[in-house]
């Protein structure tokens, strides 16, 4: 049986130790899709197993990529991929169900433009919600064969010559600007993508490490031309990758620590690019005590051991490159802003509202049900603390960031919470609990 509520007891006692924290998800996607295209055989390491990675290595199987498998545990796998080259994938028979992964249908429509089939991306009933013109747009620019149902998947794309181009992104988005240079490795001439303000760099630096001469200049990233003449001898070299573990994950371990008095705990071997460490901008603007240290590369990501401990936090306000930096981690900044004194304001997150749900929205309306005063606006919100939290019976509404976050918030809360629809967190998080409990936390899976 799905376990699908998860019981939450405020947390009388410190939480301490240390843990560990899955793969990071955006690697893990990324290199599982340049593994396939890769000429020879990739070895990849601390692979996230959750719904949404998963998702992408089915699609690629159902395209002919050969992938061994080592179940290290149920949060880390070791995968050994035959790579198929960037001409070698096969026409997949159904469509590829990209379940609820928004990033595996954006960057998979990268590549499936280029190929010399016809294709279908498409998903579930929540994924078929989210926006996908700001990548078929680019790519039809590039001469991309592909067709959206009014803007949403399914996604139906036709064999087509690519030409490369020079794109501006209107806002900072790893998914377009990844979506266009994946695409660009089928192009002839040079593809050159302009953002307004940091992205999560994934991408450039697996192809970087793949042997492609990816130029970042400022706020361009390109890719070298090629001529008609040489665009089909394109080619990656494998990959030897550790993934690091996902600091979008370890957020919700670290927000539980710095808010639940007496608690100090360590989270090993998280990556901490630059692109995606704004949570921690977020928190030490609170005032929260933490150190990152035994800082390190691992296959071109930078990594660290987080060290958290509880002190009194006072507000702070979110906005600009630090919500691009740190969009995922909003909603469990936000059960920090619930324990901090005075109004957290987040702004310029309007991004929020078309993620699985709108979390914007969802968020407010479930913490309001524990007590909190939130206040929102179509780009954010604002929380009042500090805040006693009242246990009580919420929904994470199939969003698994959301469902964490409710299950930190029950932790700080004055009686029992209960966190219904809560089997989404595998989604980027399998062994949510068992991880929190670890630690000490009093939470558990209940029918």
């Amino acid at each position: 049986m799905t376990q699908s509520k998860l019981l939450i007891r405020p947390q009388t006692t410190p939480l301490s130790g240390t843990i560990t924290v899955p793969g990071d998800k955006s690697i893990s996607h990324r290199a599982v899709m340049l593994a396939a295209i890769a000429e020879g055989t990739s070895a990849i390491r601390n692979w996230l197993p959750a719904g949404d990675t998963i998702a992408t290595l089915e699609a690629m199987r159902a395209m002919g990529v050969r992938v061994e498998v080592e179940r290290r545990s149920t949060q880390a796998w070791d995968l050994r991929i035959e790579g198929r080259g960037l001409r070698g994938l096969r026409w997949p028979p159904r469509p590829l169900d990209c379940r609820n992964a928004g990033t595996c249908m954006r960057l998979l429509a990268g590549i499936m433009v280029g190929q010399s089939f016809p294709s279908v991306l498409d998903g579930s009933d929540q994924l078929r919600q989210r926006p996908m013109r700001r990548i078929t747009g680019p790519l039809q620019q590039m001469g991309a064969n592909i067709t959206s149902a009014d803007g949403r998947a399914p996604l139906s794309i036709q064999p087509a010559v690519l030409q490369g181009i020079e794109f501006r992104l209107n806002v900072a988005s790893a998914q377009v600007k990844s979506a266009i240079l994946l695409a660009g490795l089928y192009a002839e001439g040079e593809t050159r993508v302009y953002q307004p303000g940091p992205a999560r760099d994934h991408t450039e630096r697996m192809l970087a490490a793949m042997g492609l001469g990816v130029a970042v200049d400022r706020d361009w990233i390109s890719l070298p031309a090629a001529q008609p003449s040489t665009v089909d001898r394109r080619q990656l070299a494998p990959l030897d990758l550790t993934v690091p573990g996902d600091i979008s994950s370890a957020a919700f371990p670290l927000v539980a620590a710095a808010t639940v008095p007496h608690s100090h705990i360590t989270v090993t071997n998280v990556g901490v690019n630059d692109t995606r460490t704004g949570i921690l901008d977020m928190l030490a603007a609170m005032g929260a005590r933490f150190s990152l240290n035994n800082e390190r590369v691992t296959g071109g990501e930078p990594a660290a051991d987080l060290t958290f401990s509880f002190d009194e936090l006072h507000s702070a306000g979110v906005s600009g490159t630090t919500v691009v930096r740190g969009i995922d981690e909003i909603p469990v900044w936000a059960v920090a802003a619930t324990q901090a004194a005075g109004a957290s304001a987040v702004r310029d997150a309007a991004e929020l509202r078309v993620k699985e749900v709108d979390r914007i929205g969802i968020l407010a309306g479930e913490l309001r049900r524990m007590g909190v005063n939130v206040s929102e606006r179509p780009d954010g919100f604002t929380v009042a603390g500090p805040t006693r939290l009242d246990g009580a019976a919420v929904d994470s509404h199939g969003d698994h960031r959301l469902g964490m976050a409710l299950a930190i918030a029950g932790l700080v809360a004055h009686g029992q919470t209960l966190v219904h629809d809560a089997g989404c967190i595998a989604d980027s998080f399998p062994g949510f609990v068992e991880t929190m409990q670890a630690l000490g936390a009093h939470m558990e899976w209940v029918e």
